[in-house]
């Protein structure tokens, strides 16, 4: 650790403190008088000049803790030093914990009986003073008269001085290991205000200074994550700080802490900003997907065929955004409403259900149908009213939630930590990104000009466009199966066979200048025949399939560690089989033979966190990495920390890493 080549300095150079002025000179001082056979509250007060810093009884991962020699008159005792609660200073990546302005250590002086008059005492002391620049070791004596018996005035500075300091907690706390996490559970009630916790660790070791702590409310439990280094401690005790200069002091013992609780966080709004820019800016790349694509070319081609009449494609435009931010919205909304029943669920959580799943694989089979001409809706593309486009937005922002790509993730993350009125502002945002480039080429007139005029490439372009909805829909079915089996499969694939003879029956019946009621119950048995096989679907026993990745085993924070301390190089790859984002990086970069290759030269150890169902465990690590959603991958390194890959991989980005870990 650097704090003991600090060490090592202000051992050999002890002249050094001399030849100059301290820039902290300590003073003692003594509340009152001493009784005999009683105590007196006593305080090294530390005077800090400005710009420099002392460190609290743990430095950090720089410093030097304060020693205190006392020499006290026969049979005077002092008890153990008492710090107020500490700061964090971050220095060239150096998280330190210091005082940068004047503090005092308390403690007390025990006076035996039969004492009288005055008594001298003296500590030699030695400490560590530091600037951002630079730090030097100082050391110095102080001696105080300390009077017995009698009256004396109070000092009102000790009224301050301990409320600077952390209240010992009353309960017991407990903690335990969990992979590269150790967790405490303080008891905490929950009326008590937390702004911005913190765990100051009183030892060195077990915790990760630079690492981000998490912190969770279970009812009157307060449990901090905190990221782990090394060692396995058979107990643990801190300073939580609570802000404001508030702190607990606890000693907490070996013990199981709940799994579960509410996330605490406070982003600020320079925070909501960027996740609202993030959410916007990752719902335009959604348009890109191939589920989305072609519901965005459908609207362009309803724009082409209105002869570019500028109110009605305002009209639709904005009919559009506002489906697609209230459709975005409400799923958003819906996630937080699950959330707060104690449910762990992160973006995406209806394509974790079957019933969702199928739902998706037949609107994915009547919107190809459509774009191939089987039958007609004109609904989709707003041709009679704007609600028609509203669905289209509402339509497109469902199909999309497979899809986490670059920019989303963070921000759906950070959305998660906002009180809910800034989370469904965020989720909203994601739809806005959506629409936005209908919104261009509805308001930009020099682009809505760029459209070609009407003719039969557009039905080409239809047919071409049912090709990725086809793909879309077949990944449906693919997904029931590894969902539910092979009964479910079967299920999805009679619904999907009526769906297509209902539309089939109903493009005839459109042909021949009938009006089509097939989606009503009452006059298509066919219809209520598809209702029923959906509740099947709904009703079936899952067998889900399952087949790892390439050399792939299941994640779990104890087999990380393992591996890291057998010196084995990890690569986590947290995915669902819904993912369109995290399928295509596996087929990319990750199961290609010269990356295989180069893991195994570097006997890199491939871990996957399936969150296809949505798993709890893997939701909460999700969380403390500021994630709603996958994909997500992490590259460890045995003695450095987690490093975090970018949501778009590349063969040569891992190939790279496995060489430098070989080095």
């Amino acid at each position: 650790m650097l704090w003991r080549l600090v060490l090592l300095l202000a051992l050999l150079s002890p002249a050094l403190a001399e030849a100059r002025q301290n820039a902290i000179q300590p003073e003692l001082v003594v509340n009152a008088g001493a009784n005999p056979g009683g105590t007196a509250d006593l305080a090294i007060l530390m005077h800090t000049r400005p710009g420099w810093h002392g460190y609290w009884l743990n430095p950090g991962d720089a410093g030097l803790p304060m020693s205190v020699e006392w020499r006290l008159p026969p049979g005077w005792s002092v008890e153990p030093l008492r710090y107020p609660v500490p700061q964090r200073l971050l220095v060239a990546g150096i998280v330190n914990y210091v005082y940068e302005k004047d503090y005092a250590l308390l403690t007390r002086l025990r006076v035996p009986a039969g004492e009288t008059g005055s008594h001298e005492i003296a500590a030699t002391m030695r400490w560590l003073a530091c600037t951002d620049e630079i730090c030097v070791p100082e050391q110095g004596v102080v001696t105080l008269s300390v009077p017995t018996g009698g009256i004396f005035p109070l000092d009102p500075r000790f009224d301050d001085w301990r409320r600077a300091l952390p209240q010992p907690l009353a309960s017991p706390a407990r903690f335990e290991i969990a992979g590269n996490l150790l967790r405490v559970g303080i008891p905490l009630p929950r009326d008590v205000a937390v702004d911005k916790p913190y765990v100051f660790p009183a030892t060195d070791g077990p915790v990760d200074y630079a690492g981000e702590q998490r912190f969770r409310r279970d009812g009157d439990l307060l449990i901090a994550e905190l990221p782990r280094r090394s060692g396995d401690p058979e107990q643990f005790a801190g300073v939580l700080a609570l802000g404001e200069g508030r702190g607990l002091s606890f000693d907490a013992v070996a013990g199981e802490v709940p799994d579960g609780g509410r996330l605490l966080s406070e982003p600020g709004g320079q925070a909501l900003l960027w996740a609202v820019l993030g959410a916007i800016l990752g719902g335009l790349l959604l348009n890109l997907m191939p589920c989305v694509f072609p519901i965005l070319a459908l609207k362009a081609l309803h724009l082409a065929k209105s002869g570019g009449d500028e109110r009605q494609a305002r009209r639709d435009a904005l009919a559009y955004t506002g489906g697609a931010i209230v459709g975005t919205g409400a799923l958003g909304a819906a996630l937080l409403a699950i959330r707060a029943t104690g449910v762990e669920a992160g973006w995406a959580f209806q394509l974790q259900d079957p019933r969702m799943i199928l739902l998706l694989t037949l609107l994915s089979v009547a919107i190809t149908l459509n774009l191939l001409r089987v039958f007609e809706l004109p609904v989709i593309a707003g041709d009679r009213h704007p609600a028609g486009s509203f669905g289209t937005g509402a339509l497109a922002a469902f199909v999309a939630t497979p899809c986490a790509g670059p920019f989303l993730g963070a921000a759906l993350g950070t959305a998660l930590l906002l009180p809910p009125a800034g989370s469904v502002a965020v989720f909203a945002a994601l739809g806005l990104g959506l629409a936005v480039p209908f919104l261009l080429i509805a308001f930009v007139p020099a682009l809505r000009r760029k459209l070609p005029k009407p003719g039969p490439w557009m039905v080409r372009l239809q047919r071409f466009l049912a090709i990725p909805m086809a793909a879309t829909a077949a990944a449906g079915l693919w997904l029931l199966w590894r969902q539910g089996g092979q009964s479910v499969l079967l299920f999805g694939l009679f619904a999907v066979l009526l769906l297509i003879a209902l539309l089939f029956f109903t493009g005839r019946k459109q042909i021949s200048g009938h009006r089509s009621t097939w989606f009503n119950p009452a006059f298509n048995p066919g219809f209520l025949a598809l209702v029923l096989v959906a509740a099947a679907v709904a009703t079936a026993p899952t067998n889900p399939a399952r087949h790892a990745a390439i050399d792939s085993e299941a994640w779990s924070h104890d087999r990380v560690a393992a591996e890291l301390a057998a010196g084995h190089p990890v690569f986590v790859n947290f995915t669902a089989d819904w993912c369109l984002t995290c399928k295509a990086n596996e087929a990319v970069a990750i199961d290609r033979d010269d990356v295989q290759q180069a893991f195994n030269a570097a006997r890199v150890t491939t871990l996957t966190g399936d969150w296809t169902k949505g798993d709890p465990k893997i939701t909460r690590f999700l969380e403390s990495r500021g994630r709603a959603g996958v994909p997500l991958y992490l590259w460890y390194v045995p003695g450095k920390p987690p490093e975090e890959l970018p949501q778009v991989l590349t063969p040569g980005m891992l190939i790279s890493r496995a060489q430098a870990a070989r080095r």
